[in-house]
């Protein structure tokens, strides 16, 4: 076992806290969608001060800060970022109580290390103080360093909006909330070529595991076109890169796996008209 504290040494120990948080107060959201989507709200998560202890920097100068990772289960925390401290004056109660000044104390683990707790915590946010945290109950061990940093939650599907570096990361660390979604519904989908404008309509309607199978073949680096005809042509005049630098990937229409694969092929001509895809984009039939 890796102990936290051996992975994230701290230049003072004894004036360091470590915040573990999971959601605002107010219920504007969770602490693990404002790191990945919202800076701002972050940071203000973490400027918060009331007149409980366990929110209240105690004269502190350092702050490492951590979101819960919900995806893996309650006891999970994603590293958010080292911090400076400093106490705004006058003292404020429930409100911005701190300046937070971005450190590059362990800067490359930001995003990518997800802590896991020996013990619930039972209230949010909660503040310790560094030292003495690996022998409490909390007992903090390093679960995983991630190659690359962790996306957000999946968003919803009319809210899909993929570039290919990021469709690569999604399947590549079986981000287990899109999975998930992507799994479990057939569809109709569209590949933007963000260069020109051209589009491709596309579905998963015979694979068992939905859309997630039917776009895990074109994050991989050694096929990029999922074997369709159209992309393979385009690959072939403009090369590897293109796609990589080029396309999105979005969605038009789900469907429940048990729906026919001739009612998907239907709506995939469907949108294949709607959308000019044939004469205009990049669909041959």
């Amino acid at each position: 076992m890796i102990t936290f504290t051996d992975f994230l040494p701290v230049p003072e120990p004894e004036r360091t806290k470590v915040k573990f948080n999971m959601r605002a107060g107010d219920g504007s959201g969770e602490a693990w969608d404002f790191l990945m989507d919202d800076h701002d709200h972050w940071l203000r998560l973490n400027q918060w001060r009331t007149k409980q202890a366990n929110n209240n920097m105690g004269g502190a100068r350092f702050l490492l800060a951590f979101a819960q990772y919900y995806p893996y289960g309650p006891q999970y925390f994603m590293f958010g970022g080292a911090f400076e401290v400093r106490e705004i004056k006058p003292v404020r109660f429930d409100d911005l109580g701190y300046e937070l000044i971005p450190s590059a104390l362990h800067e490359d683990y930001v995003k990518r290390l997800i802590v896991k707790l020996d013990a619930t915590i039972g209230r949010a946010p909660y503040l310790r103080h560094y030292m003495g945290l690996q022998e409490s109950l909390l007992a903090p061990e390093i679960y995983e360093l991630a190659p690359d940093v962790k996306l957000g939650t999946f968003p919803g599907y009319q809210n899909v909006r993929l570039r290919h570096h990021e469709l690569q990361r999604i399947i590549a660390g079986d981000e287990p909330s899109w999975k998930d979604a992507l799994s479990s519904v057939k569809g109709v989908y569209v590949i933007t070529d963000l260069s020109c404008g051209r589009l491709y309509v596309g579905s998963a309607s015979g694979e068992a595991n939905g859309l997630w199978q039917r776009w895990s073949s074109y994050a991989h680096l050694k096929n990029l076109t999922g074997g369709n005809r159209e992309l393979e042509q385009l690959r072939h005049d403009l090369g590897d890169g293109h796609i990589v630098e080029n396309f999105q990937y979005s969605i038009l229409e789900i469907f429940d796996p048990k729906t026919r694969a001739d009612t998907i092929l239907a709506r995939e001509s469907f949108w294949k008209n709607a959308l000019d895809s044939r004469s205009h984009g990049m669909n041959w039939n």
